[in-house]
């Protein structure tokens, strides 16, 4: 995403805020000395803006921003509100973002012990494309209002985002028609969620209104078939990423070659992405050498481990639709 000194970073589910530390942290190292003293208190003061629905987690964000010389007034972390509940007052020139998975929506208030309150229901509002109780879909359809005209967004979503029906293709068929969608990163299960969560993360630009839609060509890089990673005995690294970052070539993402279809690195224009069932963006080419031969399977402890993960990924699925079963 490489930010610089004149943007302003936004994260509307930042949790902790790791984020809106990476962000700045990102700049500062970056250029360094090169930094006027307008831009310093650009970065201190105006550079980052968040919003966290969990009072005691926003609490632990705006100290992780203080420690590390964030100290914005007012406080840039709005706690305790859903940021999908109303449109957005301000816009911003980069989200980042990596929010809670889970299908459904709820309006949350914090009541007077300091405590959640939810009521499940879809959020009405004319600046969504279209309704529905999906919170990636809306969070989705929120970002688009958080940009500014030419600003850019980086952000995780599930599997489900990318392939499902009904109001899932219509935000789909409306972000490649009125936003410049130019890559998606397909990471290993487990990265940014449970152990066997598979996520993804969507780039795109915000572009002025046009006629004619903005994506031409969506370049997607597979990091997850035939990839085996684990938290303790093989977890994924900075260097695992560095093919992706070459062939992304971010500072000209025009320069762009496809590697061919053995290649993890591959395009696919506009008009080859209408022609797939329902606008499906879950892309993927290279063939699972695991189910073609035994002999490509991981090691037994991997293998093992895997299985255990997407098990108690399983279970914690169901504790949770049986949670909700008893409201």
């Amino acid at each position: 995403m490489q930010p610089t000194a004149e943007d302003s970073v936004c994260d509307p589910a930042c949790g902790t805020g790791g984020f809106l530390l990476a962000a700045p942290a990102y700049v500062t190292k970056r250029y360094g000395s090169r930094l006027d003293p307008d831009q310093k208190k650009h970065l201190r003061t105006a550079f980052v803006h968040g919003t966290e629905l969990v009072p005691a987690t926003a609490r632990l964000a705006i100290m992780n921003l203080l420690l590390h010389g964030v100290d914005a007034d007012p406080c840039p972390v709005v706690s305790g509100v859903d940021s999908l509940a109303a449109a957005p007052s301000a816009k911003y020139s980069m989200v980042l973002t990596n929010p809670p998975f889970g299908k459904k929506s709820s309006f949350s208030i914090v009541n007077e012990e300091g405590e959640l309150e939810k009521e499940d229901a879809a959020y009405e509002r004319q600046d969504f494309w279209t309704t529905t109780k999906n919170k990636q879909l809306n969070l989705l359809q929120h970002i688009k209002s958080l940009l500014s005209v030419n600003g850019r967004c980086a952000l995780v979503v599930p599997d489900n985002v990318l392939f499902e029906g009904g109001a899932g293709e219509t935000v789909r068929r409306q972000l490649l028609k009125q936003f410049e969608v130019h890559t998606l990163l397909r990471p290993p299960t487990g990265i940014f969620h449970a152990q066997g969560v598979k996520a993804n993360v969507l780039f795109f630009d915000a572009k002025p209104a046009q006629e004619a839609p903005w994506t031409s060509r969506l370049w997607v890089y597979d990091l997850r078939t035939n990839m085996h990673f684990t938290l303790k005995t093989n977890s994924l690294r900075r260097a695992d990423l560095d093919e992706f970052v070459a062939c992304s070539s971010p500072e000209n993402r025009h320069e762009r070659k496809d590697g061919g279809p053995e290649s993890r690195w591959r395009s696919f224009a506009y008009e080859e992405l209408l022609k797939r069932d329902k606008l499906n963006l879950d892309i993927f080419w290279l063939r699972d050498k695991s189910l073609e031969d035994s002999e490509n399977l991981p090691e037994p402890d991997v293998l093992a481990q895997e299985i255990a993960d997407d098990l108690q990924t399983a279970l914690e699925q169901f504790a949770a639709i049986a949670a909700e079963l008893k409201r």
